[in-house]
């Protein structure tokens, strides 16, 4: 706690900003979030088509996603801190450019492990872009105006989500493109936003004398790392009860002992403990992490449910889509306008937990030849609750926040929320290889020997299959395993919303606060006084 020794450059006077001001200052940060969200979505539906290309497994699918999710995660906590001691707009820069050399080089990947190694440089550049997009948000705009804005930010995650699977899969669909371009397209954004966040972005840059706990970024990291490859190697490559799961888990609680021990002790801790102190970002981090499993499962396992279930295009994948990120996109944006005007909060919180809970479960229902209605009403109302639910738990974190704790408290939320995706997808990516297996084989063994011997090396070999050059009843039985099994995906995922829902009704509504975390330095010593000292949070 040596903030009493920090320097500050003057900060901007306590007038607030327009909202045209504030809307030209947020323009280059929006499009930088465009670009990462955009190349992330991008690929959802080009997935299948590139492992088969590959020649990659369903492991190998999960891990392309699981790769970018894991470095996303242990890269969060890192840029939150940084950007409490370094220029804010600097480093929204350099995730950028970060990000983008990941893209450029996993565009020229020859085999699945190059791939893989991309998506890790591609999630730590989309960390510092996701966590610092609220950080520099929270600098500008108090809590009672932020939540209109964080409507803003929402749209442009819908906007991104359904346009990255619709271009991707256009793209992919495109001969003369291929898959490859998926990766290459985001980069003319790219140059874009950087320009853009040159010219429109001002903030006054706090300096201050400290050193970045990097021991406590490392046992972090490593810890979450450790216990990611144990989930997704379980069950495949050893049993689930074995010498490796004890080594790989026991391992992951030591190094997450040494970084609680690290964090007590550093004189600037990556996350400071005693945010932890605050039942609001205690409950809000919890359920966040189960908001990620949600969030995540569903963008992953839906392109795999349509392309290899319904046996549709990469493009009419995305299409079929629509429905989560419209039902995403009206929610978040509507809870930003209306929590703007009354200031309440937690009843979105609830009902987005409501909504969540009932949309897992009903996607739980799944099979390859569910009428398309029923499914789309399914997505809208998953995508309605995770709309309500993942801006506003920002929200909630942030308004108890002290100004000098935004950065490293903000990337809490959104660490957790990200921990949760990783998790979610590696263990629901597991489960579904296995169930998926089991349901081709059975399929194959009602069919015949000769059929369970010409299926062996396909999709119940943990490959992915390519549907069009397999005969029809094998076809249709690797189209009902798929569609069971994602549907068993979304029915383990279901109790995590439901526990998601749970926390959140505990969580105490707090009054909005009306200034920014960016004030005056007398009014961040007055407010920070008079809060708890907690966490904000961060949207990915």
């Amino acid at each position: 706690m040596a903030q009493s020794e920090t320097t500050t450059t003057p900060v901007s006077p306590s007038v607030d900003m327009t909202h045209p001001q504030i809307m030209k200052a947020l323009s280059g940060l929006m499009l930088g979030m465009f670009v990462a969200i955009l190349s992330s979505t991008i690929v959802s539906n080009a997935l299948p088509q590139i492992i088969s290309d590959l020649g990659g497994t369903q492991s190998s699918y999960t891990w392309v996603v699981t790769a970018a999710l894991l470095s996303m995660t242990a890269a969060t906590p890192l840029w939150g801190k940084l950007s409490d001691l370094f220029s804010k707009k600097l480093l929204v820069q350099i995730s950028l450019v970060i990000y983008v050399l990941g893209s450029v080089v996993a565009g020229m990947s020859q085999n699945t492990g190059t791939l893989i190694a991309c998506r890790v440089v591609q999630g730590i550049g989309v960390g510092g872009l996701s966590a610092l997009a609220q950080i520099v948000m929270a600098a500008m705009i108090s809590p009672r105006e932020r939540g209109r804005y964080s409507g803003y930010l929402g749209a442009v995650f819908a906007v991104a989500t359904v346009g990255g699977p619709l271009l991707g899969g256009v793209i992919t669909d495109t001969e003369w493109l291929g898959w490859r371009w998926c990766f290459y397209v985001g980069v003319p954004f790219a140059v874009i936003a950087l320009v853009v966040l040159q010219k429109t972005l001002r903030l006054p840059v706090v300096r201050r004398d400290v050193k970045v706990d990097w021991l406590g970024a490392f046992l972090i990291s490593a810890a979450v790392s450790l216990l990611l490859i144990w989930v997704t190697q379980a069950g495949d490559s050893y049993a689930w009860i074995s010498w490796q799961t004890w080594a790989m888990t026991g391992g992951s609680v030591l190094l997450g002992l040494l970084f609680v021990l690290v964090e007590s002790r550093a004189s600037d801790p990556i996350i400071p403990l005693r945010l932890f102190r605050n039942k609001t970002i205690t409950l809000a981090s919890a359920a966040s992490l189960f908001v990620g499993i949600a969030m995540f499962s569903g963008t992953v396992f839906f392109s795999q449910f349509f392309q290899l279930a319904r046996g549709e295009s990469p493009t009419m994948s995305g299409i079929l889509t629509i429905p989560m990120i419209g039902g995403l996109f009206v929610s978040s944006t509507l809870s930003g306008q209306v929590i703007t005007k009354t200031g309440r909060w937690k009843a979105w919180l609830v009902s987005g937990g409501v909504l969540l809970t009932a949309g897992m479960g009903l996607l739980g229902t799944l099979r390859h030849d569910t009428p398309y209605w029923h499914i789309a009403v399914y997505m809208a109302v998953m995508g309605l609750g995770l709309g309500m639910m993942m801006q506003n738990l920002v929200l909630a974190t942030q308004n108890q926040v002290a100004p000098e704790d935004l950065g490293a408290a903000s990337s809490v939320v959104t660490f957790f929320r990200s921990l949760g995706g990783a998790m979610g997808v590696s263990a629901l990516g597991a489960v579904m290889a296995h169930r998926v297996t089991h349901y081709v084989q059975d399929g194959l063994t009602a069919l015949g020997p000769k059929a369970a011997a010409m299926g062996s090396s396909g999709a119940a070999g943990g490959g992915i299959p390519d549907l069009d050059k397999l005969p029809a009843p094998i076809r249709e039985v690797i189209e009902s395993a798929y569609g069971h099994g994602v549907g068993d995906v979304f029915l383990y995922a279901a109790p995590f919303a439901l526990l998601g829902l749970v926390l959140v009704v505990f969580i105490k509504e707090v009054a909005l606060k009306s200034k920014p975390a960016l004030h005056s330095p007398a009014a961040a010593s007055q407010e920070s006084s008079a809060a708890e000292v907690t966490d904000a949070a961060v949207k990915a």
